[in-house]
């Protein structure tokens, strides 16, 4: 999986050979919304209708056999977890939770998740998150967050592994 942040809730994410663009109209200035979107399979638009599911009882869908694969991979699903949570699961991918609120109730999948945590007070809401345990944290905000972030979950990741996203930098997770 290989994540872009370019600002804001704005995300570029390429994931079991599928893109999906999440909030490209939060990008920041300079940031061009056609380049952003350019070949993207889905686009995800800020309060735009997108299929509800329960974090506690979510379940990804299993891979299909080779036997049975399709030429394509199947399409990535989006799902809102409530206010200001994303989950993107893909085929052969991770599930990818986008954070730009506080945590929902998350089930046992959270384990194997790579969650991103954009915005504001982010050492909050990333103590929260670590606590149930995920594979990989990704922050994504102002430098001074990011720092004090990283100073306050130091000492409490016990195998989560943490990184810093940067504007317009693609990091392959």
């Amino acid at each position: 999986m290989k994540l872009t942040w370019f600002g804001n809730g704005s995300f570029r994410v390429h994931a079991g050979g599928r893109i999906v663009v999440v909030a490209p109209g939060a990008a920041p200035e300079g940031v061009s919304r056609a380049e952003l979107v350019s070949g993207a399979d889905l686009v995800v638009e800020e309060g735009a209708a997108i299929s509800e599911a329960d974090g506690r009882s979510w379940k990804a869908q299993p891979a299909g056999r080779l036997l049975d694969a399709e030429a394509e991979p199947g399409p990535a699903q989006v799902f809102s977890l409530g206010a200001g949570a994303l989950l993107i699961a893909a085929e052969g991918e991770r599930p990818l939770l986008v954070l730009e609120g506080q945590a929902p109730a998350l089930g046992r999948w959270v384990e194997r998740a790579v969650v991103v945590i954009a915005g504001d007070g982010l050492a909050a809401r990333a103590a929260a998150v670590v606590e149930r345990g995920p594979r990989l944290l990704a922050l994504a905000g102002a430098e001074a967050e990011v720092d004090a972030a990283f100073a306050a979950l130091r000492g409490t990741l016990d195998g989560t592994g943490l990184v810093a996203l940067e504007r317009g930098m693609a990091v392959e997770v």
